[in-house]
């Protein structure tokens, strides 16, 4: 769920994602009960729990790699996030998500997710065969890295929570048949409210994304005036991610909102942008050019320069 991170962590920090470790002893999280034993809470479901993390137990200072899906909400506003050497907009009112197979670091004094909010966890068979199991993919947020949480409004804290709050009402319950589909209803609830929320970041935030095209842009212009195309290929979509200190799929659906097209549309057209600007040196061939360009076969550039221009390299260099 992101870049390596620092071992060093300051006491304020209060969420660390952590791809490469460097540490023994990964604990894997592979049931309810076994979360819930941790917080020193009551398992009501076996597949489902909802904790107010006030009355919860804090997590032992280990790393986890969890094969449960988990939001947290945190109510506090104390310390900064740190993801490596740098501090991240992690705040009052933000939402995180975590997919299975994610891995969670936890310092010596240093809580996961918040010591006042709320997390929601459940396990992957819940939602077999539900609606919501069919399209739980279509959610990139479980792919965010944590530097890219939710940030709430008042009024969409207050959403959340009332879904946290009717997930834990039929909790309550004794299960019967209709258990399952209510509590999958409500987390499919839950998630729709926050890519609603989520697509109202992108409006609010609206400058700083800007600020990420414009080094998006400058990126592509610097990859193809240097000579990174002939020795690594085209530029990828996970790649540009990476040197932009972004999750692909927040990447992605950052680009998808600014502009209109994926972000490997976009890739694709500055491609098609700089060859043609090569194809007016007569003194390479389109296939000299598609090579220089990162492409491993030159039908590959010819197919994908017809479907973007609408005529062949050679077509187009006689045309102009």
């Amino acid at each position: 769920m992101g870049k390596p991170v620092s071992k060093e962590l300051p006491e304020t920090c209060n969420f660390v994602a952590i791809k490469e470790l460097g540490m023994e002893d990964i604990v894997k999280i592979s049931t309810i009960a076994q979360y819930n034993t941790m917080r020193g809470v009551t398992t009501k479901h076996p597949l489902i729990t909802v904790i107010d993390l006030s009355k919860a137990q804090p997590m032992p200072a280990k790393t986890f790699n969890y094969g449960l899906y988990a939001v947290g909400l945190k109510e506090t506003d104390y310390g900064q996030l740190r993801y490596g050497k740098r501090d991240y907009d992690y705040q009052e009112g933000s939402l995180i998500f975590i997919a299975p197979g994610q891995v969670i670091g936890v310092q010596p004094g240093v809580e996961v997710f918040a010591t006042k909010g709320w997390a929601l966890l459940f396990h992957p068979d819940l939602i077999k065969g539900t609606p919501l199991g069919k399209r739980i993919q279509d959610y990139s947020f479980f792919s965010y890295d944590v530097n890219e949480a939710l940030h709430l409004s008042d009024k969409e804290k207050s959403i959340v929570i009332d879904c946290f709050s009717k997930i834990e009402y039929e909790l309550d319950q004794n299960i019967d048949k209709h258990t399952k589909g209510l509590i999958a209803s409500n987390i499919e609830l839950l998630l729709n409210y926050c890519v609603r929320f989520y697509d109202r970041q992108f409006i609010t935030r609206n400058i700083a994304n800007k600020g990420i095209l414009e080094r998006f842009e400058y990126l592509l212009k610097n990859y193809f005036l240097s000579d990174k195309p002939q020795n690594e290929g085209l530029p990828s979509v996970a790649y540009c991610a990476e040197v932009l200190h972004l999750s692909p799929n927040y990447f992605g659906d950052l680009v998808k909102k600014e502009t209109g097209i994926s972000a490997l549309e976009y890739i694709q057209s500055k491609v098609i942008d700089v060859a043609k600007e090569r194809l007016f040196d007569r003194n390479k061939s389109a296939s000299e050019i598609a090579y220089e360009l990162g492409f491993k076969y030159p039908q590959h550039f010819t197919r994908l320069f017809k479907q973007k221009a609408g005529v062949t390299p050679n077509d187009y260099r006689t045309k102009n």
